[in-house]
């Protein structure tokens, strides 16, 4: 089937997430495209909030650091956020996780205050967000050796971080979730940490961007086919669309999936994302992991954000800490 000369019919928006979307405007759908990037580069970076350590520290609720650790062989320093519930004693459970926004804007310092107030004080865990170089300024391997060298050397400095190493949780969102699961097959080849969970959130997976629903959103949701041929395209360069590419750069090219963390993996049905995580969900079965999939009915991309209020939000957020829950406390009974 010629995907791309077929008519698709995409399907509906949750009548709360499409009011929400409406409100926004096309603003929220405007798509990267490799003539707009720099300046919308420029624009993130002005309009996104970069809380400082005090702020993070929130009166004393949190323990707060930034920590400059080794990089990649030849490469710049890695920064690492680490934060943690302010008085709890004993080595906390550490959420590693990784920011969104496409491969191409985001930072470490960001994505916190939420990290902090959905996990890390309910569930009494230590988090790590990890500054990994951008694209197109560091292309492919830069970002996830930027995160795999952060993983090892917190795994390496349990102390230093006040955290298990035994209960390691790798994490990210959008280009995130991608790069989680980069690292989880990473980690695994190279017999490096091993965490016991990959949070998985409409993960960006696929060079290849030929999906039904790829074609389905294009120009509707808020990450379309467009702005995620941008984003690859920032970051693989010349390699884009090659045959040869590595499961590291995109993990829905691996073509073994076994021996990987336990995978929560999320994505909406109505965004452009949702059959590459399917997929990804159904590979991990098929070679014997274990994976737990929600499709969110009517959700579009990064729809918890921009409408955190909605009940499929609500519904999301229960759902992801569930899981974590379960698979913190799991590993923390079977330690001998």
């Amino acid at each position: 089937m010629d995907l791309a000369r077929t008519v698709w019919n995409a399907p509906p928006f949750d009548p709360e997430l499409g009011a929400v979307l409406a409100d926004l405007g096309e603003g929220a759908r405007e798509p990267f495209t490799p003539e707009n990037l720099a300046a919308r580069q420029e624009q993130d970076a002005a309009a996104r909030p970069r809380p400082t350590v005090r702020d993070l520290a929130d009166g004393g609720r949190f323990e707060v650091a930034e920590l400059r650790v080794p990089g990649p062989p030849g490469a710049p320093d890695v920064t690492l956020v680490s934060a943690r519930p302010a008085g709890v004693t004993g080595p906390l459970p550490l959420l590693y996780y990784l920011h969104g926004g496409g491969m191409i804007t985001g930072n470490a310092w960001s994505v916190l205050p939420r990290l902090l107030r959905e996990w890390a004080l309910p569930l009494e865990t230590a988090v790590v967000s990890v500054e990994y170089r951008l694209a197109p300024q560091a292309r492919y391997p830069g970002p996830v050796e930027d995160c795999y060298a952060g993983l090892v050397w917190a795994a390496a400095h349990p102390d230093a971080l006040g955290i298990d190493a035994d209960r390691i949780v790798i994490g990210g969102k959008s280009a995130g979730g991608g790069l989680a699961a980069a690292l989880s097959l990473l980690a695994r080849d190279r017999r490096g940490p091993a965490p016991v969970g990959q949070l998985l959130l409409c993960p960006m997976l696929d060079d290849r961007g030929d999906t039904v629903s790829g074609h389905q959103m294009a120009g509707l949701d808020t990450w379309d086919r467009t702005s995620n041929a941008t984003g690859w395209q920032a970051l693989l360069g010349d390699r884009y669309g090659a045959a040869d590419l590595p499961p590291y750069a995109a993990p829905a090219r691996a073509t073994d999936l076994s021996g990987l963390p336990a995978a929560y993996i999320e994505v909406g049905s109505a965004e452009t994302l949702r059959d590459e995580g399917v997929a990804y969900a159904q590979a991990i079965w098929q070679a014997g992991g274990q994976a737990e999939l929600h499709v969110w009915p009517g959700a579009f991309h990064g729809f918890d954000t921009l409408a955190p209020r909605a009940a499929l939000s609500r519904d999301a957020r229960d759902a992801r800490s569930r899981w974590l829950r379960r698979i913190l406390a799991h590993t923390g009974a079977s330690r001998p």
